[in-house]
């Protein structure tokens, strides 16, 4: 970039593949792989790059009529950490469009339905290791799912997690404190705060297109 010239860079990110020349699977589990693949770089040289394959993620930030958020807790092994998060799950049913994975998320993990459904924020979680992109949805117009209506069973880390609302003002100061550090909720609640200011009309529709 030549900040003393007039070229202007755009500022977006770009869907662009460099040559492989070969990959080798380290891994296959019953969600994830690691892979290595062999990469031609710049100058004709070449490096190899070890990353997580992922299904992809979603993730809700679910706000009331009072613009509370809905955050649960859950144990995560990796960093060793009671983590507070936006309900949220891996895209593993074939051909099920982003949105509705989310719906089906919230009603298993809060009790919740929405009738207002936004894009929010998309994100590659850790672009440098892994392929995992997250949607973020904005949910409104909730309402509680009567407990007879329920079928839904809870295993391992999601048994006995803790269900809060806070105001979305006091949501962005815990992350801004590092009080909450769930990389879509920590993004979903800035996000969510910042398109607030506009009432929200900036937003995607819950079906856009994603890069």
């Amino acid at each position: 970039m030549n900040p003393g010239g007039d070229e202007r860079v755009k500022v977006v990110d770009t869907p662009q593949e460099w040559e492989v020349l070969g990959t080798e699977e380290r891994f296959r589990g019953r969600v994830i792989g690691v892979r290595t693949d062999t990469v031609r770089m710049p100058a004709d040289a070449v490096a190899d790059r070890d990353y997580v394959v992922h299904p992809g993620s979603v993730a809700v930030l679910a706000l009331d009529e009072h613009d509370r958020v809905l955050l649960l807790r859950q144990y995560r092994h990796p960093v060793r950490h009671l983590l507070w998060e936006l309900p949220a799950g891996i895209r593993d049913v074939d051909g099920e469009p982003p949105v509705e994975t989310a719906a089906r998320e919230l009603a298993e993990e809060a009790a919740y339905r929405a009738t207002t459904w936004h894009t929010l924020v998309d994100l590659f979680s850790s672009p440098g290791m892994t392929s995992e992109r997250i949607r973020v949805f904005l949910a409104r117009g909730l309402s509680e799912i009567p407990e007879h209506e329920r079928d839904f069973e809870h295993h391992h880390e999601e048994i006995d997690m803790p269900v809060v609302w806070i105001p979305l003002a006091e949501a962005v100061e815990k992350a801004l404190a590092g009080e909450i550090h769930n990389s879509p909720a920590v993004a979903g609640i800035l996000a969510a705060y910042a398109a607030s200011a506009g009432g929200f009309a900036s937003l995607r529709p819950a079906d856009a297109p994603e890069a």
